[in-house]
């Protein structure tokens, strides 16, 4: 056999092999890819992302489509990842920034889940808040061994103790510290738009002096309708501006999509700032195979996002919740909302 051909022969076997191992061996990596988006305005299996509790729910004619990046739960093999590299719709990162070294995956799964129920929170205020419905002091939670168990519920807006108004949390604490612990107080509210009484047995509390009802409350719009939000397989806080905005949709005057498909992503809070997410070029590609008409994309997500267009994609530039509305009233007269920049 010639040199020529044993160096052949070798590299092939090489070759082989490298491609054989590079089949099974993990890399520290993850690949991301598009996610599944999901419209705020419609159901998944059968029940509606956005439920409304007190009052109907406007009939909606569009798609406002929060989008997300999927991360396959499979290891990454070296093949894969150098597969993922050459593949403008697959970002291979390194896998301890989705998944810390010090937490296991369903540690960091729960807490997007826990990042996502806070976004809901803000969305629901938010959306509130741009809607005109008052600040008041709404009870979150009731513990099964509360003394306001059966007594007050979860989106009841406290209006007085003992006759002395509570419109803020600070008065509400002053108003309880002013009476015993563990005597009975007359709490007054209202509950979707009903107002009510009750009389509970406070308790009390070595942190604190005075009365307690046994709830966790907190100083937020209030409306006569309950607002409650499903998208179980969705994790993270970059779904806050397309969930506001739905709200909107279902219970303010405005058809914000007038039947197009929107699509976007961003956090928010309680003041409607719109804050930046990550996996935006992914989330453009997932907006795109859904034949979304308009992306509504964070101002400092836009360089970012300009780096990776999308054909028929328009992108529209939001730093706050009142830029988002805006640039929808803009696309439903046919016009084209205020673009990204390089600048953000």
């Amino acid at each position: 056999m010639s040199r020529r051909v044993t160096v052949l022969v070798a590299g092939v076997v090489l070759l082989l092999a490298f491609g054989l191992v590079g089949t099974f061996l993990p890399v520290p990596y993850v690949a991301q890819v598009p996610g599944p988006t999901y419209n705020t305005l419609g159901d998944v299996d059968g029940n509606p992302i956005i439920s409304i509790d007190g009052r109907e729910r406007n009939d909606t004619t569009g798609n406002l489509n929060l989008t997300t990046v999927g991360v396959p739960q499979r290891p990454l093999t070296l093949v894969g990842a150098v597969q993922g590299w050459f593949d403008s719709e697959v970002s291979v990162v390194p896998r301890d920034t989705v998944y810390p070294p010090e937490q296991t995956v369903e540690e960091t799964q729960e807490q997007n889940r826990q990042a996502f129920l806070t976004s809901e929170q803000s969305a629901n205020a938010a959306a509130l808040s741009e809607l005109g419905y008052p600040e008041k002091v709404v009870v979150q939670t009731v513990p099964e061994d509360s003394p306001s168990a059966g007594l007050l519920e979860p989106g009841d807006a406290i209006e007085s103790i003992d006759g002395t108004a509570t419109p803020t949390t600070e008065a509400l604490d002053a108003a309880l510290t002013a009476v015993p612990a563990g005597d009975d107080v007359e709490v007054a509210y209202t509950r979707l738009g009903e107002a009510g009484t009750t009389t509970v047995t406070s308790t009390s509390s070595e942190d604190r002096d005075g009365a307690l009802l046994g709830v966790s409350v907190l100083q937020t719009p209030s409306a006569p309708f309950d607002v409650s939000i499903r998208v179980d397989d969705v994790g993270g806080p970059s779904a806050g501006l397309m969930l506001t905005l739905g709200i909107i949709d279902l219970v303010g005057d405005t058809d914000l999509t007038d039947g197009a498909v929107i699509a976007g992503t961003g956090t928010i809070d309680e003041t409607g700032a719109v804050g930046p997410i990550g996996g935006i070029p992914l989330k453009l590609v997932a907006a795109r195979d859904i034949d979304a008409e308009l992306f509504l994309v964070p101002a400092d997500n836009c360089a970012e996002a300009l780096a990776s267009p999308q054909p028929g994609l328009t992108m529209a530039r939001v730093a706050t919740l009142d830029d988002a509305l805006t640039a929808l009233e803009v696309f439903r007269d046919g016009g084209t909302p205020q673009p990204c920049t390089a600048g953000g």
